[in-house]
Order: structure tokens, then C-alpha cells, then sequence
């Protein structure tokens, strides 16, 4: 029940941050959705998916809208079609993969993967995790030059209150952690959420972003202050806002058929991906990397991409922030039950989902990312052949900030630099095939460019 908590309160963002990503995008219609109802149905679909995985697979992984997808969404799809439209493929995109875990060839595909693979994907998550908290607390920016194109804080010095906020919650929860305390997440959360809340009722350092103006010594996304209104009625007018067909006959029936093959590998890896590493960090999985009901975990995966799509609040994944909570103890399906359960009430208390700032979540996910680096000591980095596939998948999920490049970028060059080094004999044909549908992925720009 602890590490429900702690993976909702690790998660809690997604209700503020889904909103910002969707309602930012205009369609082809000159419509967007509005932030409120966007709030409302991220918050009602991750906790039904929650709660469903939960019971059914009895595994602490919980569902919330996914970060790649829902970009992709706003930044590239509803340029092309409307939001309705946009969503309709993520339907489909749902289906698809509900049809490839019913008929078990999602499971034969993640059987595929060697073990080597399956270790590299969670360290490489893990360093992915920890990257997005370096970020999302403001440790490491964008210099906005070529070289560096990051950097430390604000001109190579933390030099604002949230960020330092960050590394003090990162230090006493590594130091609680260190020590063994139960609870330590949670207490290094809600310490840090309170700090933050005194800090800024004293320095008023407002929000980062004000329409056009920046502060950059202000709050990233969320003010860590009471809300003045604690509940709120949810508009949930998006739900069944769905268009299944709308695309293809607007943009031709090539190019929808490209956009549903980026969705469905987008999803398909990210999720695979992310249910390997945290069954390896909660100790669920075999020799082989598998873990308990996989078959009924991908079903209900793809489910959560439907479920997505026909709430409008895109595809509902798997999140890698399940972490946190796996770090405090939670192991079967009844923390999924509580952070879904959080989920649910987030609804109706939504402006309480501000009081904890992106800074101080941030820290609790550096320690799961640390946590999860830990698996690297599995793997045999002895033999060249498999030295190079395994560093290409741990280090080009960060730096791309995508699970499915990562994975993409180990199973390409796993099945050429192994069947080249004479052990072809022991590459999956099936991994032959996906490499070579990574090929297409990462080849889908100018595909489409042909195409068009």
C-alpha cells in the first residue's frame, strides 16, 4: 500500500503534464482540446487501467498516459488530421497490439530478445528515468548551443531555489535509503513537498512559465502551495470523442497505415521494455527475464492504448515510474489498486495533484534510475559481440529520450554484428524480423517523404 502511494505520488504529475502536451497541439481543423477535460480523462483512464492491470495480472504496474506517444500526437499526427482522427488511430494502434498478444506473437517477440538484451533494456530505462528527473528538476539543461547541447543548471551552476530543493530531497532520500529506513521514497517525497511549500510561501517564486514571460528561478509545472479550491467536478465531455476511419480518407490510406506502424512500435517496445525492467527490479522475473502472466500483462496493455485513445487522453502505457513504488515494496497487484484508487479521486481533487513540484518528484526518480542501473551487473561485458549491442540500447534510450530507439538501436545491431561474428545460428528468425521492422521505424521520415 506504501509503494501505491509512492508511485502515485511519483506519477501525480502526469494529470498536469498530459494536459500541457495534448492542448498544445492544433489540428488539421484548427481545434485543440481543452486542459481541463484533457485532466479529467488522463486522470480516469490511468486509474481504470491501474486498477485493471492490477487485478488481472496481480503484477504493481501502474497505467498513466504515455510521454512519447502523446507527443508525437500533439507535435506530428494533428498537423495531418483532427483530434478525433488523431485518436482513432491510437485506437487502432490498441487493437493491433491486443490482436499480437492474443494470439501469442507479442509473447514469442519478447521471448526473442536474448537476456543480455532484456538486462541492457533496464539499465538503460534506469538511466533514462534518472535523465528525465536530472531534467525535469532543472539539474541539466539544454544549452541551446551545438556543443555542449546540455548543461549543468543555469550557465554551469545550480542556481535556483526548486533545483536545489531537488538535490537536498535527492541527498536525504539516498541517505534514508542508504540506511535502510522503510519508507524512504515517501518520506524523502513528502519532506521535500514540504520544504517547497514553506519556501515558496515565504520567497513567492511563482511559476516558471507565465504565458509569455519565463522566470527562470521559478516552478517548473506545479507551485507547491494549498490550493484555494480542493475539489473540483471533472468534465469528462472527451470521452468517445473517437473518429476510427476519418484519417484515411483525409490523408490516404499509405500514410495512416505509416502513422499506425509508428504507434505500434512506439508502443509495443516501450511497454515491453518497461514491464522487463520493472519486473527485474521488483525480483518477478526468471533466468530468462520473463515474469509472471505475461500474456494477460500484454493483453491488458494493449487495452490500455484503446482505452487511451477512446478517452482522448492518448495511449495509456505501462510507466516507468512504477519504480518508485516497486522501491518501496510494492509487489503484487494491490498497489496497482491504491495508485489506481488515487488516480481516480485525482479527478475530483486535481488542483491537489499541484501541491508536489516536478523538482521534488524528480529526486525520487534519480534513485530508482540508480536502483535499476544496479541489473548491469548481470551481464557478461566480456564478449565484444555482445559488449556493443548491449551500450547501444543502455545509452541511445537516454540520449534519444525513447525507450523504442534504445531497443530499436540493440536489436539492429545484435542480429548484424552477431550473425557476423558466426553466431547467426543463435539469433531468434523472429528477431531478425523486428530488427528489420526497427529499420523501417527509424527509416519512417523519409519513407513517408516517398510515399507522399
Amino acid at each position: 500500500m506504501r509503494g501505491g502511494v509512492v508511485t502515485f505520488v511519483a506519477m501525480a504529475y502526469i494529470v498536469i503534464l498530459n494536459p500541457i502536451i495534448l492542448s498544445s497541439g492544433t489540428d488539421v481543423a484548427g481545434n485543440t482540446l481543452g486542459f481541463a477535460q484533457v485532466a479529467a480523462v488522463t486522470a480516469l483512464t490511468a486509474g481504470a487501467m491501474t486498477i485493471l492491470f492490477g487485478v488481472v495480472t496481480r503484477l504493481p504496474f501502474a497505467f498513466a498516459a504515455g510521454l512519447g506517444i502523446n507527443s508525437f500526437l500533439a507535435v506530428s499526427v494533428v498537423g495531418q488530421v483532427t483530434w478525433p482522427e488523431a485518436m482513432g488511430l491510437v485506437v487502432i494502434n490498441g487493437l493491433i497490439i491486443v490482436l499480437l498478444a492474443a494470439t501469442g506473437l507479442r509473447r514469442m517477440i519478447f521471448d526473442a530478445v536474448p537476456l543480455q538484451l532484456k538486462t541492457a533494456i533496464t539499465v538503460g530505462i534506469g538511466l533514462f528515468i534518472a535523465f528525465i528527473g536530472f531534467v525535469d528538476s532543472g539539474f541539466v539543461t539544454a544549452t541551446g548551443a551545438s556543443s555542449p547541447p546540455v548543461g549543468l543548471g543555469i550557465s554551469g551552476s545550480i542556481a535556483t531555489v526548486p533545483t536545489l530543493l531537488f538535490v537536498v530531497t535527492l541527498l536525504l532520500t539516498g541517505v534514508l535509503m542508504a540506511r535502510k529506513v522503510k519508507g524512504a521514497l515517501l518520506i524523502g517525497l513528502v519532506t521535500g513537498t514540504l520544504i517547497a511549500i514553506i519556501v515558496e510561501a515565504i520567497w513567492h517564486l511563482g511559476p516558471k512559465f507565465s504565458g509569455d514571460t519565463v522566470n527562470p528561478n521559478g516552478w517548473s509545472l506545479a507551485v507547491p502551495a494549498l490550493p484555494s479550491s480542493w475539489v473540483s467536478i471533472p468534465d469528462l465531455s472527451l470521452v468517445g470523442q473517437v473518429d476510427l476511419i476519418g484519417s484515411f480518407g483525409r490523408i490516404g490510406a499509405l500514410a495512416a497505415l505509416m502513422l499506425i506502424f509508428t504507434l505500434v512500435f512506439t508502443n509495443f517496445f516501450d511497454a515491453m521494455g518497461t514491464m522487463t525492467g520493472l519486473s527485474r527490479e521488483a525480483g518477478l522475473a526468471d533466468a530468462k527475464g520473463d515474469f509472471p502472466r505475461l500474456r494477460s500483462a500484454l493483453i491488458v496493455e494493449g487495452i490500455g492504448a484503446v482505452a487511451g485513445g477512446a478517452t482522448s487522453s492518448s495511449s495509456n502505457t505501462v510507466f516507468i515510474e512504477s519504480g518508485a513504488g516497486i522501491g518501496e515494496g510494492a509487489r503484487t497487484g494491490l498497489a496497482n489498486i491504491v495508485t489506481g484508487g488515487l488516480f481516480l479521486l485525482a479527478m475530483f481533487f486535481t488542483p491537489l495533484t499541484s501541491i508536489v513540484p516536478t523538482e521534488i518528484a524528480a529526486a525520487a526518480l534519480v534513485i530508482v534510475g540508480a536502483l535499476m542501473m544496479a541489473q548491469i551487473r548481470h551481464i557478461d561485458l566480456t564478449e565484444m559481440s555482445a559488449l556493443i549491442p548491449v551500450f547501444l540500447t543502455i545509452t541511445v534510450m537516454p540520449l534519444t529520450y525513447s525507450i523504442a530507439n534504445g531497443i530499436g538501436a540493440g536489436f539492429i545491431s545484435w542480429a548484424v554484428i552477431r550473425s557476423l561474428s558466426g553466431k547467426a545460428r543463435q539469433i531468434s528468425p523472429l528477431l531478425w524480423i523486428v530488427a528489420a521492422g526497427f529499420v523501417v521505424y527509424f527509416a519512417r521520415g523519409p519513407i513517408e517523404t516517398m510515399l507522399g
